[in-house]
């Protein structure tokens, strides 16, 4: 199993599930002490790690990765696009090469990656993919993050497309969409304190919770799955409520982060 955004998180909670569920893994992401600190806790599991720093942002990295797994004769059964991270200053006040940066790590490098491996996969008859996506991409967009809700809409239709295509291959695809969940994406896009006093400890999940709903579904092959009932309620307002009503339901997110 190649997961990306392995070194924290909810790409670290979902290596623990892999290893536990008896899978060896390939672990990439920029940082490489956290990667190797992960694997020699796997270890312990009886679980084989294969660290590989990559960054994502670069358009080469996914073909790097591709030919590194190869060189090492790796057979990848399994890929969880999981690396991400958002920009909250507006979109105006963000420097584009953090856009860009964001459209190439969260919607380029997943189809590139899914391109490269799911061939070999669909040849061997067995495979799975894991885009892990937001509930964002199911509500309006917001502005402030203006572009992560719309970057993640596309892998969850992305996701869901390729899970038509691959229908009866042996090959399962899904889009994972948490909700607010606990981990270091908020300290790092530095909204911690807003979100933390904006939204009540019950919308919040652990890591751990939403690996192994993402787990569970992939199994299933179920083309998407949203942790929690409230999420789900979320999602199914935003569907179904006129644009209008939909759009001042989210508009108070950015204000909330006291972003624009």
């Amino acid at each position: 199993m190649l997961i990306t955004g392995a070194s924290a998180g909810i790409g670290a909670a979902l290596a623990r599930v892999y290893a536990e569920k008896g899978w060896d893994l390939i672990l990439t992401a920029r940082r490489e002490a956290p990667l190797r600190a992960l694997a020699d806790e796997l270890a312990l599991t009886g679980a084989t790690s294969t660290v590989l720093t990559e960054d994502l942002a670069d358009p080469a990295a996914p073909r790097r990765l591709f030919n590194a797994v190869s060189a090492r004769g790796l057979m990848v059964d399994g890929l969880i696009n999981n690396a991400g991270f958002s920009r909250t200053d507006g979109f105006l006040h963000t420097d584009p090469a953090a856009h860009k940066a964001m459209i190439q790590v969260m919607l380029a490098a997943p189809v590139e990656l899914a391109r490269l491996f799911v061939p070999d996969m669909v040849e061997r008859g067995f495979g799975r993919i894991l885009n892990v996506a937001s509930l964002a991409g199911q509500m309006p967009a917001t502005g402030g993050d203006t572009l992560y809700g719309p970057i993640k809409s596309f892998l969850i239709k992305a996701s869901q497309g390729l899970h038509l295509e691959l229908r009866g291959t042996g090959v399962h695809v899904t889009a994972l969409c948490p909700g607010y969940t606990l981990t270091e994406f908020h300290d790092v896009n530095g909204t911690r304190a807003e979100v933390s006093s904006a939204y009540p400890a019950w919308m919040w999940q652990t890591a751990d919770h939403v690996a192994r709903v993402g787990y569970e579904a992939c199994e299933a092959n179920r083309p998407k799955v949203t942790p929690g009932a409230m999420n789900n309620l979320l999602a199914g307002l935003a569907k179904h409520l006129p644009d209008r009503v939909a759009l001042r339901m989210v508009g108070g997110h950015a204000k909330r982060l006291k972003r624009i």
